[in-house]
């Protein structure tokens, strides 16, 4: 059964949401101001985490941040009611993996987390027992993913990724050379096609840069001018 925690100040959405979960047999539980879900989040081993914005104490993009400094790869939904492209952004770039806009669909709702479980590798239904193999590395020059330990290094120093840039990372890792699109990579690494003008792309593909090269004759991530994205040689 995965264990889902649920960050929301509203009753009628957390009533909504946790009785509809635990009808799928998810195991749901509450955290009805930010403060409380962090300390909730640090004593307990969670699958998902769905996290409001707007919160009475300090907002859900702050908590998103808090827990990111200690877990960097539990998936994390934002529900807000912001629905503006600024408002999204901000939240993917606090470190959420995807969001909901208020009022939502119950069904969307199953989708997302089904989608972001999946992803993480906690999908529901039989768990397969992975072995560490050659399937689970990947190797583009000198920089090396481990997919089994989610450990990634360039010229044998470890560099430590967020959850959504590390799966961006790996998407470039099994597409090597070839030219992707903003709107591929938005929904092969976010899961939805977003249609918001966003830049989020171009945002996490600079972070990715930052942490990987060390110096301007070794990029290995590069744009294509109209196109989008490419990973190849330096």
């Amino acid at each position: 059964m995965k264990k889902i925690i649920l960050i929301e100040d509203e009753s009628s959405v957390v009533s909504f949401i946790k009785k509809g979960l635990q009808e799928l047999e998810y195991e749901i539980s509450v955290a009805l101001d930010g403060n409380s879900g962090i300390k909730m989040v640090e004593n307990n081993d969670f699958d998902m985490i769905i996290l409001d914005i707007m919160l009475p104490d300090i907002n859900g993009l702050e908590v998103c941040k808090e827990i990111r400094k200690k877990n960097k790869t539990v998936p994390i939904l934002f529900l807000t009611a912001l629905d503006s492209s600024e408002n999204i952004v901000m939240g993917l770039e606090s470190g959420g993996d995807d969001y909901l806009v208020k009022p939502f669909k119950f069904i969307e709702l199953v989708a997302r987390i089904k989608s972001l479980l999946r992803r993480s590798g906690h999908s529901n239904g039989a768990d397969a027992i992975e072995v560490e193999n050659d399937e689970n590395i990947y190797q583009f020059e000198d920089l090396t993913i481990n997919d089994y330990a989610k450990k990634v290094t360039r010229n044998g120093t470890e560099i430590s990724l967020t959850s959504t840039e590390y799966k961006l990372l790996l998407y470039f890792l099994n597409n090597p050379e070839k030219v992707i699109s903003r709107a591929e990579i938005l929904e092969a690494v976010w899961g939805v096609n977003y249609e918001l003008g966003t830049n989020v792309v171009d945002v996490y593909v600079n972070y990715l840069r930052k942490k990987l090269d060390n110096m301007d004759d070794n990029k290995i991530i590069h744009t294509v001018i109209g196109m989008g994205y490419v990973l190849k040689k330096p």
